[in-house]
């Protein structure tokens, strides 16, 4: 596979994941919709670690790597599910986008980064004030749309904690045993709440498109999509990666408004663009000062 069809498959996956949950929750129980998700991602990864004869390492260090990893899928998936009964796909998708910074300040907790620097802090409050603007927006419209915003912040602590947890994990392995191995760890929580929280088959209300979106999230959404995510992760550095959640919510935005009628307003739009902008500056301004510092100084050199 090559990097950049990876790359791009992620992003284009990432953008059409919102919807589908909101598609999949809409006459399936979200509950039952996540497990049935798992579980199609987590048979489909098995036939292929064995046609492809691919190890999956049950080392302690490997077993730990499959339950960080578990912690994102479950944790992250769970709440988004939760989520989607709430709030439309494109404020999922970009509160999702926040995750590098929620990332970036439990790395300097767990695995000791360095201190976020006067530009990081900067760009923190204006990603921050984007998300006041549209959940001011979004609660407006809908009184219950806090309960949505809140469980997706939620969804992005479990994504955020899991992906640093997954760095303090010294180990290089095949990224279809990675994803195969995570969906082994959620995979039996997901049933454990269904059955507590629901534990029905109303299979009468079911719908064609819950169903298609269903198994589109599950070999596409989770398998080729985790597959794809783990891949680029070991290839590319952290802030070429890290751009995608740039990208996805502009492409989920005008995917939920072409596809499922959802409204663009004036005030998502510009906390859209502060979301962007500070998640910009968060990954690059650290860079463009230090080229800035680099042409002064070289500047006083020739002088």
């Amino acid at each position: 596979m090559r990097v950049s069809a990876a790359y791009l498959s992620v992003m284009l996956i990432w953008s059409t994941t919102p919807l589908g949950i909101l598609w999949s929750s809409e006459t399936v129980n979200p509950t039952f919709a996540v497990l049935m998700r798992m579980v199609i991602a987590l048979v489909l990864g098995s036939v292929i670690l064995r046609l492809w004869r691919i190890e999956l390492p049950v080392t302690k260090k490997a077993i730990r790597l499959y339950g960080f990893s578990g912690i994102g899928v479950f944790g992250g998936m769970l709440f988004s599910y939760f989520a989607a009964k709430y709030i439309s796909s494109g404020l999922m998708s970009l509160i999702f986008g926040l995750a590098p910074i929620f990332a970036g300040l439990m790395a300097q907790r767990i695995i000791a980064e360095p201190k976020f620097d006067n530009i990081k802090k900067f760009s923190l409050t204006i990603a921050l004030l984007g998300l006041v603007i549209v959940c001011y927006d979004s609660v407006v419209v809908s009184t219950a749309s806090y309960i949505g915003i809140i469980y997706v912040l939620l969804a992005v602590f479990f994504f955020s904690l899991s992906s640093v947890l997954v760095k303090s994990v010294k180990l290089t392995i095949n990224p279809i045993a990675t994803t195969v191995g995570s969906l082994l760890v959620s995979t039996p929580l997901f049933l454990l709440v269904w059955l507590v929280f629901d534990g029905t088959l109303p299979y009468q209300q079911w719908q064609e498109r819950s169903l298609w979106a269903i198994l589109y999230l599950g070999v596409i959404g989770s398998l080729f999509g985790f597959l794809a995510y783990f891949y680029i992760l070991q290839k590319l550095n952290a802030s070429t990666v890290a751009l995608i959640t740039m990208l996805t919510p502009v492409l989920a935005m005008s995917l939920g408004a072409q596809l499922n009628q959802e409204v663009i307003t004036e005030n998502l739009i510009i906390g859209a663009l502060c979301v962007v902008s500070g998640l910009s500056l968060f990954q690059w301004g650290g860079k463009i000062k230090l080229k800035s510092l680099f042409v002064v100084a070289k500047g006083e050199g020739e002088s």
